[in-house]
């Protein structure tokens, strides 16, 4: 079997395989992509990469349908979310076609002392190497693309083994953005590369930066050989965000929200809600509510209207998960809900009684499966809620403005969400600390990352 294929999640059927790239062809991409920096960077204007960016916006909405449909074979995304990330994308690459010149514009430094002038250019390092992850497969590409080209970087993008498919429709993009615009060919460079030629490019001269989103396995294989070459390195890993709720005027609501911010992306989302701090005289009636709502989202057909909830992306994602479950069940947690997978159709489950001395404390479901805390206090609430090697996204429910920003300021993590889930935009910067990786992306923050911010003093 070749390295890469397009095996359906639901059905388990191999629909299409894809050959792994020679160590020439991967030569030559290099070269092609390096060869386009020196004119994109040098050559082309802002405004020049921002059309770009801006017409693959158009081209992800004009392909909507079709771009969905192949990632619901490729990781079982229901299909309805998976139109929501093809808008997505686009709204990503449209945000950097409008924000581009703004965020590159020189920045003016005022002198404490002597005569003449001070400023920041920033610029374009030169080719980046983007390894992206199965789980968002538009939306992943676009947040490192779309801020990268405008600033004047090249893209080699290695997507996910089983995204195969997805990733060819989006070098067809651009290279159709890249023909009519009459640039030079290489500024994005789909490669099907495996590990060990991943390890030979980053420790190439000519590649400038790595960005990984993934697993921390990966994140922390790509940093060392990244570290090890000098090499700029932005990672998005993991999380096990928690949800904490302290008080509510809508439990019901607050319920809505925390099954939602769950079962997005059939639960595979490092951002994900997946730890549910409750106080202690909401969480009997929140842990009923919320096991029955969550017991609701059987998983279904992934093509069918209404679905919420899919399968697993694949059958190792499902065996892994099966395994945890089983696992944290053996060490002692209660089960409020569960149920038998079939195939890759993994029911919700809901655990409670999780103790610091259990592996399910510390370790990161990807799936339907939320796990319940019952805390005396704000105090007791942020403790916990903290003890996770994970720093990502976190949320916060409660009446108390001030206790929100109180809350908000102690938690350990990159992002606070305050009464809201899913609420992700392209301004909005993306990221997280401690297990969870370093750097940013979205917002003019992913602008920030791979430039040179080159100081020019003029007398």
């Amino acid at each position: 079997m070749s390295h890469y294929a397009v095996v359906d999640p639901a059905s388990g059927e191999t629909l299409r395989e894809y050959p792994t790239i020679t160590d020439a062809e991967l030569h030559l991409a290099l070269e092609t992509a390096q060869n386009a920096y020196t004119h994109w960077s040098r050559t082309a204007s802002v405004s020049a990469r921002t059309a770009l960016v801006a017409r693959v916006a158009e081209l992800h909405t004009e392909r909507r349908e079709t771009l969905a449909e192949i990632i619901v074979r490729e990781m079982g995304k229901p299909y309805e979310q998976a139109l929501g990330e093809v808008d997505f994308a686009a709204a990503i690459y449209q945000y950097y076609a409008d924000n581009g010149e703004a965020f590159l514009a020189d920045e003016t430094i005022e002198l404490s002392e002597g005569t003449g002038s001070a400023f920041v250019r920033r610029s374009g390092l030169g080719v980046l190497l983007g390894i992206m992850p199965w789980n968002f497969p538009y939306y992943q590409v676009a947040r490192f693309a779309g801020p990268n080209i405008v600033a004047g970087n090249t893209i080699l993008l290695k997507h996910a083994p089983q995204c195969p498919e997805s990733a060819a429709a989006i070098a067809a993009i651009f290279d159709e953005a890249i023909a009519e615009a009459g640039a030079t060919p290489g500024v994005y460079v789909n490669i099907y590369a495996d590990n060990d030629q991943i390890a030979t490019l980053i420790a190439d001269p000519l590649l400038q930066g790595v960005s990984v989103t993934g697993s921390e396995r990966a994140g922390a294989a790509v940093a060392e050989l990244a570290g090890r070459h000098l090499k700029k390195v932005v990672l998005e890993l993991g999380g096990s965000d928690p949800f904490i709720l302290l008080s509510t005027d809508d439990l019901d609501g607050a319920v809505d929200d925390a099954v939602n911010a769950r079962l997005d992306n059939n639960g595979q989302s490092c951002n994900a809600a997946k730890r549910f701090i409750v106080i202690d005289d909401l969480y009997d009636e929140f842990a009923a509510k919320f096991t029955a709502k969550f017991s609701e989202a059987q998983p279904a057909d992934p093509f069918a209207d209404g679905t919420l909830l899919g399968p697993l992306s694949s059958k190792a994602a499902t065996e892994r998960l099966t395994e945890q479950l089983d696992r944290a069940v053996g060490q002692g947690v209660t089960v409020l809900a569960s149920g038998e997978a079939i195939g890759n159709f993994f029911p919700p489950a809901v655990i409670a009684d999780v103790t610091p001395q259990m592996d399910a404390y510390r370790e990161e479901f990807f799936g339907p499966v939320a796990a319940l805390y019952r805390v005396s206090s704000e105090d007791e609430a942020i403790r916990l809620a903290n003890d996770t090697p994970f720093g990502l996204g976190s949320y916060v429910y409660t009446t108390d403005e001030q206790q929100a920003l109180r809350v908000a300021d102690r938690i350990d993590a990159g992002m606070v969400w305050i009464n809201i889930v899913l609420g992700d935009a392209a301004e909005l910067p993306f990221g997280g600390v401690k297990r969870s990786g370093s750097g940013r992306e979205m917002g003019r923050f992913a602008m920030e990352e791979f430039v040179n911010k080159k100081l020019i003093r003029i007398a």
